[in-house]
């Protein structure tokens, strides 16, 4: 206790700043020009827009953890929650000897789960321990579920609780290696989520930092809680691709080998059909166990049970994020190549794009602004009806995109891109492109297999198209001339 008449040194979080009172900082004028232009042709929105409600609740604090007052404070540890860390020793220190007292009747705490106290002797009435994750890349994905799920248990125990405010210290501690940034995205995600589905019993939540900290938090925390529509739309381009599921949790599509809870009790889940023996391995790993929305989700999608409209806005929440990216990267590198244009229109009015096989070397490109080019420069086409045709005219190795590749394009685009496209004309095919083309669209994908058209010479692609209608590279045309004979415009017909 504080000496009748002396200054506490507990921190009242009511007298600090919420993040909305904290001004941004200010744009530079490239910057605002560039977010002017943007928003001209921006018709989609953030998946973390602009909330003043939710800026309300949210403090930034340098300082220590442990000295704040409020409802609840978090100390991180380890599963045997006797660590010596920054955070864990002042909360330790400033609680006083009980604590340690109470830690030992707790027999520990496992890795992305929680344990409360009294706070003895701090200001704030309870101290909520956690246990974050030790981080190697190897096993990153565990990791990233782990964190989620401390930051997800520390909310959700203040909420049953009815803790009015909580001070999160940063969970990932050095100790564990966990770097800085890809934490701190977590953190914001888990706690944005949560905020918007069930913050109406959390008044206030505090991020605690260190000065070496603050950097970061301060770059971050425009991202996912911008405080005005303009720093919403800077700050857009910078959100990462992954940001969770509804909640926050990392989704892991590629989950298949997962641990059962009860490994001894399979033989009663063989008395069910077989849908319900694939079912019941779901959600049992052993970082998924918590909520489970990533499984539940999936056993709602194999069982048929999602929506369509629920699936749809949760492939244009990602298919924004990748056009948001692709109006704001330099592309000029990928542009050059000409291996992607728009041209004229063909006999039915349609949009003609053209893509040249030989201009696309695969091995040396940055295939990520591969696919940012062509959702860049596709976006604006395929909002009505439009018809492609690939030059596949002397292609090597090097040029060949892999399925993977192309799987991933046809994932990403909107449905637009699918529904408009009325024809695929496949020029110059060798026998080796036409079996990986029906292999990828009769297995990969659906819908696309009928509309390719394998075309051997462009006199019969010129049937579809006036010459005047297409840009068609030189070294296309002398090939063509030398294998199937000069073409004159006169042996053009009309469909």
């Amino acid at each position: 206790m504080d000496p009748l008449g002396a200054r506490s040194r507990f921190v009242d979080v009511q007298t600090l700043l919420t993040w909305e009172q904290m001004q941004p900082e200010p744009l530079l004028p490239k910057q605002e020009e560039h977010d002017d232009s943007m928003v001209s042709q921006q018709s989609f929105s953030s998946p973390f827009p602009f909330r003043p409600d939710i800026n309300r609740k949210i403090v930034l604090f340098v300082g220590d953890v442990a000295l704040l007052n409020c409802t609840a404070v978090v100390n991180t540890s380890n599963e045997s929650l006797s660590d010596k860390n920054p955070v864990s020793d002042s909360v330790l220190h400033h609680a006083g000897p009980e604590l340690r007292d109470e830690l030992l009747k707790l027999k520990g705490c496992r890795t992305g789960e929680v344990k409360v106290t009294k706070g003895f002797n701090l200001a704030a009435w309870f101290i909520i321990h956690t246990v974050g994750p030790k981080y190697k890349t190897k096993y990153r994905t565990a990791a990233e579920s782990s964190l989620f799920s401390c930051y997800r248990n520390i909310l959700q125990l203040a909420l049953e609780q009815s803790m009015a405010s909580v001070g999160l210290c940063v969970v990932s501690t050095v100790k564990r290696g966990y770097p800085l940034e890809e934490a701190t995205h977590i953190a914001f995600r888990t706690v944005r989520r949560f905020l918007e589905n069930h913050g109406e019993g959390v008044e206030t939540v505090v991020f605690a930092v260190s000065e070496d900290e603050e950097p970061v938090y301060k770059k971050l925390l425009p991202l996912y809680f911008p405080r005005s529509e303009e720093e919403e739309r800077a700050s857009l381009p910078l959100v990462p691709g992954d940001i969770g599921n509804s909640e926050g949790e990392p989704i892991i599509p590629e989950r298949q080998i997962r641990i059962t809870e009860k490994p001894g009790n399979q033989e009663e889940e063989y008395e069910q059909d077989s849908l319900d023996q694939d079912m019941a391995q779901v959600g049992q790993h052993a970082f998924s166990r918590m909520e489970g929305d990533v499984d539940k989700q999936r056993r709602l999608i194999l069982q048929g049970n999602l929506s369509d409209a629920a699936m749809q806005k949760q492939h244009q929440r990602n298919y924004n994020r990748w056009l948001g990216r692709a109006r704001a990267e330099d592309l000029s590198d990928i542009a050059a190549l000409k291996a992607l244009y728009q041209t004229g229109v063909d006999l039915c009015g349609r949009t003609v794009v053209v893509v040249i096989g030989r201009n696309i070397p695969v091995s040396i490109i940055d295939l990520e602004k591969a696919l940012l080019y062509f959702i860049h420069v596709m976006d604006h086409v395929a909002v009505k009806e439009y018809v492609m045709v690939y030059f596949h005219t002397l292609t090597g190795e090097h040029n060949h995109l892999d399925t993977d590749f192309l799987k991933n394009l046809y994932d990403i685009v909107d449905s637009k891109f699918k529904k408009n496209l009325r024809a695929f004309y496949f020029v110059h095919p060798t026998f080796r492109a036409k079996l990986s083309t029906w292999f990828f669209t009769s297995f990969s994908v659906s819908g696309l297999k009928e509309k390719v058209h394998y075309l051997d010479s462009l006199r019969q692609l010129l049937t579809c198209m006036r010459p005047e209608e297409i840009d068609i590279p030189p070294f296309v045309l002398d090939y063509d001339a030398r294998v199937n004979g000069p073409y004159h415009q006169s042996q053009s017909h009309t469909l």
